[in-house]
């Protein structure tokens, strides 16, 4: 009888990206931002939202272009089948925030909560953002792609189809972090701060550059 033929299993599952096709929206006014709010179909066209309440709103087929989210809260908000391009701002508040199908792209904040968020099909592209707080959020089949992140805390988090590209991750923290198919092998710069690579898969250079790392990890001491 002839021996039956295994399929190899690829190395890393590869996460799923979003499917983002918006319809025509329409301009949202000059209005403030309202706690539970509905918005649905809507652009925001360089709309100044620092300081602004959305705390458990809804955003659907949204586009959020060039906006100023300073000290924005958004916590508890939803975003689905959305895209946020050019946004920009310090201390925006999106913890326990749901993200599903959304394109982030070009973004340049700081201090960002995102901890205890879900994200689910989502890509973060370009741009640069200092100081993201993901503790104890779930991300699956989530893609960073030539994104700057500068010291980012997935302490506590979960992640499961996770791939950076072409990235540069600065003092990362992965303290208690669950990782599953988390490919890091496209990041142009890996500085891992704390936590460990368990569930991770890097390539051989990156292998050599974190060998420190492994050794302290491990307790052996390298020295000449």
């Amino acid at each position: 009888m002839p021996r039956e033929r295994r399929t190899q299993q690829p190395a890393v599952k590869p996460a799923r990206r979003p499917d983002l096709h918006l319809p025509p929206l329409r301009p949202y006014g000059d209005g403030e931002l309202t706690p539970d709010g509905d918005y649905d179909g809507l652009l925001f066209d360089s709309t100044d939202l620092a300081y602004g309440d959305g705390a458990g709103a809804r955003f659907l087929d949204c586009s959020l272009e060039g906006c100023v989210l300073d000290e924005t809260s958004l916590r508890n908000a939803r975003f689905i089948d959305s895209r946020l391009s050019g946004v920009r701002g310090v201390g925006t508040n999106l913890s326990g925030a749901a993200l599903r199908d959304v394109e982030v792209l070009d973004a340049r904040m700081g201090g960002v909560q995102l901890h205890g968020a879900v994200l689910e099909r989502v890509v973060i592209r370009g741009g640069k953002v200092d100081y993201l707080n993901l503790r104890r959020a779930k991300l699956r089949d989530v893609v960073f792609e030539g994104v700057v992140l500068s010291e980012p805390d997935f302490g506590g988090a979960s992640m499961e189809r996770v791939s950076f590209e072409g990235c540069a991750l600065r003092g990362v923290d992965l303290t208690g972090a669950r990782l599953k198919d988390v490919d890091l092998r496209r990041v142009a710069g890996l500085d891992l701060a704390r936590g460990d690579l368990a569930g991770a898969v890097i390539s051989p250079p990156q292998l050599l550059d974190l060998a420190h790392v492994f050794a302290a990890q491990l307790g052996v001491r390298v020295e000449d």
